[in-house]
């Protein structure tokens, strides 16, 4: 077998970015996409200070999450571990941008040139209309790639096949070979050098390895990231210069004689993902409200009252979100091809839920039919759980692939639909035999989300998140306990003693249950949904520098 990969010698590289500047020409890419970038990552306190240059792109993962959320096959991975993009069947849905833990695709909408005046005649001539509206990535060069093993030339060895940044790389800090292959450089090198894999703890097994002390020099004592342990303080990361994830700007400010350091961390602490914006958020609010909305008026079928009213809200909130989401897709006339891998993508499965759930719940609907009606309910229960999965997948962004997410929004479309149903219920007169057990249940579900959402968060901030994404979602948990659960509660409580008043309390009640739900979930997508940034398990030695610690910037 063979299966390419990439070394980046960290004692090497001076941050030139000749290897971004030849990626850029060899692939003709967008002045706004950088396949191949240099991060400059600084950190310290003079005179004990590093700073170390990191390229970064593609990590061309054994195991990547890009091909496993893919919904139209588009991202593939080959034989020889490449993972390549199709341009023709990508609808530019940009999941997996946000389940790429290494930020290294990109989705550009328009026309970017590299001047305001219009486009120069290299950027005319190589214009790729095919790229627009897709994602795209570093692809290793493959084309050079195929071209030298049909040449019987060796990549990594033949400048013909060899990846333009490797080629281009003034510092020889960029190495390029099979890894399956003992004798091959990139084997020999990784033999000799100390080495580690960005976000290895997430198990995507990347092909791109950072060398950063020659293997006879005795290993550094394991360093843990910043912002990964328990608890909240500084604390010490490495052999000689300690590294906070807060920057503080009294170099006096000892206490106990532990040193803060300063980290220079533009482009390398998360940043909030820029795709999934309102118009995806839509579908999670949208659809998780209506698919728990169905399945209150399925159950009110039991005590004879006909499901066709509250039922068509429910759909039409689906449909809505669903409709919204189409003007988010950069292609969307390519919206079909979200169905090709259903053994493989959460959002195939998700669309394949939705794709049954209507034809059943409109006929359960029209004949009144108990069972259509149970198992149209079933279908939407798979919709919200297929939507949970949807984030749950995204390992991009540390909030979503969290391990409570999936009760969590499962309870909250629940709530939300509960909370309509008794808003419907206080409104319509078909429904008020169903008001007070549906109000009992509401208060139920109130509860069981104020649970999960407390479990949620305490996970989320014992396992670590960016800070940002813990500081916005803890701004959240004071309001959202009160009107997502106690305010509620405590308004059916008053109902069931003031009946004469009980609709108009449960209708409050419910408004309060759906509202603080969507609210929530907005906040989630469109606010704090920060992603994974750029990390180091060491900081090498550079010059008459110290070895440094773990960088992890940006992080709680």
């Amino acid at each position: 077998m063979t299966s390419w990969g990439m070394l980046a010698d960290l004692e090497r590289c001076v941050g030139c970015q000749t290897c971004t500047a030849a990626c850029r020409h060899a692939n003709a890419t967008s002045p706004a996409v950088q396949w191949r970038k240099v991060l400059d990552v600084e950190a310290g306190i003079f005179p004990e200070v590093t700073r170390t240059f990191v390229p970064v792109g593609c990590q061309h993962c054994a195991d990547p999450p890009c091909v496993h959320v893919c919904p139209t096959s588009a991202t593939r991975q080959r034989r020889d571990g490449i993972v390549t993009i199709d341009y023709e069947l990508c609808i530019g849905c940009a999941y997996c941008e946000v389940a790429c833990p290494y930020q290294a695709r990109f989705l550009v909408h328009q026309p970017r040139y590299a001047y305001v005046a219009g486009a120069m005649r290299n950027e005319t001539e190589r214009y790729d209309e095919a790229r627009l509206g897709v994602a795209q990535k570093c692809t290793f060069c493959v084309d050079r790639i195929d071209f030298g093993l049909e040449h019987g030339l060796t990549p990594g060895i033949d400048p013909a096949a060899t990846p333009a940044c490797v080629n281009a790389c003034i510092a020889d800090a960029l190495h390029f070979g099979d890894l399956d292959d003992p004798a091959s450089n990139v084997s020999q090198l990784l033999a000799e050098h100390q080495h580690f894999r960005m976000h290895e703890e997430l198990g995507t097994a990347p092909n791109f390895f950072y060398l950063y002390s020659k293997a006879e020099e005795g290993a550094l004592s394991p360093s843990p990231l910043v912002g990964e342990g328990r608890g909240g303080g500084s604390r010490s990361y490495g052999p000689e210069v300690s590294y906070s994830s807060t920057p503080t700007s009294d170099p006096s400010a000892q206490g106990g004689g532990e040193k803060k350091s300063r980290i220079r961390t533009k482009g390398v602490e998360p940043w909030h993902q820029p795709h999934w914006d309102w118009k995806a958020a839509a579908n999670f609010l949208c659809g998780g409200a209506g698919a728990g909305l169905f399945v209150f008026a399925a159950a009110d079928t039991l005590s004879g009252v006909p499901a066709w009213p509250v039922g068509l809200i429910a759909l039409a909130l689906v449909c809505i979100g669903l409709a919204i989401l189409m003007f988010k897709i950069g292609r969307p006339l390519r919206f079909i091809y979200v169905l090709l891998q259903p053994r493989r993508s959460w959002m195939t499965r998700e669309a394949v839920a939705v794709a049954a759930f209507f034809p059943v719940a409109l006929l359960a609907l029209w004949f009144n039919h108990s069972l259509l009606t149970a198992i149209a309910a079933g279908l939407g229960l798979a919709f919200l759980f297929c939507q949970a999965m949807i984030l749950k997948a995204a390992k991009g962004v540390p909030i979503w692939r969290a391990h409570n997410v999936v009760p969590f929004l499962i309870s909250t479309g629940m709530a939300e639909g509960g909370g309509l149903f008794l808003c419907a219920a206080a409104a319509l007169p078909l429904l008020e035999p169903s008001i007070f057990p549906a109000a009992a249940f509401v208060a139920m579900l109130a509860a069981a989300r104020a649970w999960e959402w407390h479990c949620y968060f305490v996970r989320l901030r014992r396992d670590g998140a960016p800070a940002r994404s813990l500081e916005l979602l803890g701004a959240c948990r004071g309001w959202f306990l009160v009107l997502g659960f106690i305010a509620p509660a405590t308004l059916i409580v008053l109902g069931f003693a003031l009946l004469e008043i009980a609709g108009v309390l449960f209708g409050v009640a419910g408004i309060l249950v759906f509202a603080a739900g969507w609210a929530l979930k907005f906040i989630m997508i469109t606010r704090a949904a920060y992603n994974q940034g750029f990390a180091l398990n060491h900081t090498p030695v550079r010059g008459p520098g110290l070895p440094g610690g773990a960088v992890k910037p940006g992080w709680a």
